[in-house]
């Protein structure tokens, strides 16, 4: 580099190893586990570019729950004070100055311009038409990234197509994920494009299918379909995406507190005891009947199993039903039991209210703040100030994973508690990493509120038993990248500090 950039904050070593293999390749993938600092990389390497004279324009995309954060937290914590920015946010219903303020971009403005959207914008015709506009305009000058990319591992998505169109116009593209594989391997294959057509070899992504995955063709009743049995040259595929990525886990460069996991078994009531059993007698009926059946019809079943569980079942109609539950109960002991802040995490709007209401009456007003689909863009970021500062009365932060679990810092937090566990891995590691990253001073406890014997226990044991792997993510070992020459990984170590 030819002009002196001053970090912010000096970065680790791990996060400078990052910026030395990715900061002037025109297409790379921070691949960078939760907690290690992704964010700021991608903003110092935004820095860098714009003093070189490379980029004048950015424009980040993060899913929904996310990418408010980068307009007030990430970006005024981590992008350099030489460097003159502003930091415009996409409304899809803008008032007045929300308008004014999106029609600026357009200004000539001398510093760097970062414009974020949410990633979810780009299934809608005015998403996908503003950047659209932005990439024909500011793209050539620019570079565009995309935070938590696998959101577009689905390469059937409309999301991810508008986006491909939209990313061949940017000079510089960037992606960033703590694991770009979550389910496949096959989850890469659209990230690469995104990154640049042909990345990977392959002209489409059956040829690509074809080179990774062992296929098999299935007949079921009426129905004949492609089935994955397995995946094959791995090696191979590892090799590829170690050419434009860089990845690191928490473990090998963060000196960070454990991570202990304990249960807290609650009893089921009678009523909801007969009401799992029948749940249970017509899920089995599903696989019994002979037919083909559909994921979705199994999750639904599952769903309802596990709304039982919790105290409530909402039925085909519409219609709540609520059983006694010692649940509650339990959790309220927990808390009782613990002095500091804690997060709660539940994937049902029902249990978050009731929990949110229960904790408030128990500990005082003020206590606990619920942070689901409802919760408006003001409130969350009010929220999250408020858990993070030790001096305010919130002390309990009750959160739909699937929200909340991404992009937020509650290092405050050193408690976790699953009160209705998601059945996503990447979901479960998303959340459970709020409180476990950079910042946090103390070993985080989590809990998992179990009924034994039932799908709880089941959830669990699949969840750890992934995560044990590696989820999905165990089919590629990304950091290891070994020379041909010598059979090492020769290439350079990130230092702890």
């Amino acid at each position: 580099m030819t002009v002196k950039y001053n970090f912010k904050y000096k970065p680790f070593d791990h996060q400078q190893v990052a910026l030395d293999q990715g900061c002037y390749k025109e297409e790379f993938g921070y691949f960078m586990e939760m907690g290690t600092g992704k964010s700021k990389v991608l903003l110092d390497n935004m820095g860098m570019l714009f003093l070189e004279g490379k980029i004048n324009f950015a424009l980040v995309l993060a899913p929904k729950g996310v990418y408010r954060n980068w307009v007030t937290k990430e970006i005024p914590e981590h992008m350099s004070d030489d460097i003159p920015h502003r930091v415009i946010r996409w409304v899809a219903s803008p008032n007045k100055k929300q308008q004014e303020e999106m029609r600026s971009v357009k200004d000539n403005f001398s510093g760097l311009t970062i414009f974020v959207m949410n990633i979810e914008s780009f299934s809608s015709k005015k998403g996908q038409t503003a950047g659209e506009w932005m990439s024909k305009v500011l793209g050539p000058h620019g570079m565009i990234a995309i935070d938590e990319s696998t959101t577009i591992k689905n390469h059937k998505a409309k999301r991810t197509k508008a986006l491909m169109k939209i990313a061949a116009n940017f000079k510089y593209r960037r992606l960033l994920t703590g694991s770009p594989i979550t389910k496949s391997p096959l989850d890469i294959y659209s990230q690469a494009e995104f990154l640049r057509p042909g990345l990977l070899g392959h002209e489409s992504f059956y040829t690509f299918q074809g080179r990774y995955a062992v296929m098999q063709r299935r007949t079921m009743g009426a129905h004949s379909f492609q089935q994955i049995l397995g995946y094959k040259n791995i090696d191979d595929l590892t090799d590829k995406i170690a050419q434009f990525s860089y990845r690191v886990l928490k473990k090998d460069c963060l000196d960070l507190p454990e991570k202990i996991y304990t249960a807290r078994y609650v009893t089921l009531t009678d009523e909801q005891a007969k009401m799992y059993s029948l749940l249970q007698q017509q899920a089995m009926l599903l696989f019994d009947d002979g037919e083909m059946v559909s994921a979705p019809a199994v999750i639904t079943q599952m769903l309802r199993i596990q709304q039982v569980m919790s105290g409530h079942l909402k039925t085909d109609d519409g219609e709540m039903k609520y059983f006694p539950s010692r649940r509650m109960d339990a959790l309220t002991e927990i808390m009782e039991e613990h002095d500091g802040k804690a997060i709660i995490w539940s994937r049902f709007r029902y249990d978050i209210v009731e929990i949110t209401k229960m904790l408030n009456k128990k500990f005082g007003e003020g206590s606990a703040a619920s942070y689901y689909g409802d919760t408006s863009d003001d409130e969350r970021n009010e929220i999250v100030q408020k858990f993070q500062d030790p001096r305010s009365s919130l002390r309990f932060f009750v959160g739909n994973p699937s929200t909340a679990g991404y992009g937020l810092t509650l290092t405050e937090a050193n408690l976790v508690v699953y009160y209705a566990n998601d059945f996503n891995l990447e979901t479960r590691i998303q959340s459970e990493d709020r409180a476990h990253r950079i910042g946090q001073k103390n070993n985080v406890t989590y809990i998992d509120l179990i009924s034994e014997g039932t799908l709880d226990e089941k959830i669990v044991e699949a969840l750890k038993s992934n995560q044990a792997k590696g989820g999905a993510g165990h089919w590629i070992r990304f950091s290891r990248h070994r020379s041909k020459r010598t059979g090492k990984d020769d290439r350079p170590r990130p230092r702890c500090r």
